[in-house]
């Protein structure tokens, strides 16, 4: 079973881009571990990049999603189409940011078997970044219907943080409100994994 992890930075966390077998040091190394612990035969690739944006998926989706040939395709996308133009507020449309990621899962739908693990975009309580919960809170709604849509498994991942934070304050989990930091990174490879399982019972 080949398992392929898309997104940006949080996805990407410094892997080895010569290899894609490197997962780097977020969460996707974390989730590759326990789902390890209880499943055997499962290759793992990440392919995510620093600083994407969904106009980026759209540009490389037949390299690094279709001709990959996973049997599943997990996304975390999203946060960078609210912060990339959060310096003047001139924000990416919704309806532009919903075609996009649209145009993504069609093509998974269409030209792979592929089961889609979708990831929500999250900001932790950053003061200089508060102010981005005025455009990512309707894309996360965005990102929220489209997952009723396409995803088999969905990790409400902003939703899951605001649980987390009356146990812990942002800094335990991010330094900056956005990139996990190892607690971070832990806990949300800890959190996929059980999506793994339930996704796992779906398809027995």
């Amino acid at each position: 079973m080949r398992l392929l992890f898309q997104g940006d930075s949080i996805t990407d966390a410094g892997r080895d881009r010569s290899d894609y077998h490197n997962l780097g040091n977020g969460y996707p190394k974390y989730a590759a571990a326990n789902i390890s612990q209880k499943y055997s035969d499962i290759e793992f690739i990440n392919l995510g990049i620093s600083g994407d944006q969904t106009k980026d998926l759209v540009a490389r989706i037949k390299p690094d999603f279709i001709d990959i040939k996973p049997d599943i395709i997990s996304i975390m996308i999203g946060v960078n189409d609210t912060w990339h133009y959060a310096s003047d507020r001139n924000w990416l449309s919704n309806q532009k940011y919903e075609e996009q990621y649209r145009f993504v899962l069609d093509r998974i739908k269409k030209d792979t078997n592929a089961k889609i693990i979708m990831i929500e975009q999250f900001l932790l309580p950053a003061d200089d970044k508060d102010f981005f919960r005025e455009d990512l809170n309707p894309k996360i709604d965005i990102t929220r219907k489209l997952a009723r849509e396409y995803a088999d498994v969905y990790i409400p991942l902003d939703g899951i943080f605001a649980k987390a934070l009356l146990e812990y304050p942002s800094k335990h989990w991010s330094d900056d409100g956005v990139h996990p930091n190892a607690n971070g990174s832990e806990f949300i490879g800890r959190i996929y994994a059980e999506a793994f399982d339930e996704l796992m019972e779906k398809v027995k």
